[in-house]
């Protein structure tokens, strides 16, 4: 029932028939801004300095921040968060794939 309905509208149980029922909220949803989505999930990470020598750690901040972004991102930020989640650093990463931050064009 809508908001506009509630107190209008006689209401009975689903089940018994009864009048003797009571509201139920459903579930609500708060949507935020991407820039206040990337804080929360930067404001998670923030006590983790040389979280760059950590690429289990990386992988882990990278994947909450993409989650964050409720966009579909591009194959490659998976392979590069799984990259991460296996240990590789980000060095190894960039040698393994060379062309990676460039447009179809071949330019960042």
């Amino acid at each position: 029932m809508t908001y506009s309905e509630y107190g209008k509208k006689v209401v009975h149980c689903a089940h018994c028939q009864s009048k003797d029922v009571r509201r139920r909220m459903t579930k609500v949803r708060i949507a935020k801004s991407d820039e206040s989505r990337l804080e929360s999930a930067a404001d998670d990470f923030s006590g983790m300095g040389g979280i760059e020598n950590d690429p289990k750690a990386l992988a882990h901040m990278m994947r909450k921040m993409g989650n964050e972004m409720g966009e579909e991102l591009p194959s490659e930020f998976n392979d590069v968060v799984d990259r991460l989640e296996a240990g590789q650093s980000p060095e190894e990463i960039e040698s393994a794939i060379p062309d990676l931050g460039l447009d179809d064009s071949g330019e960042e």
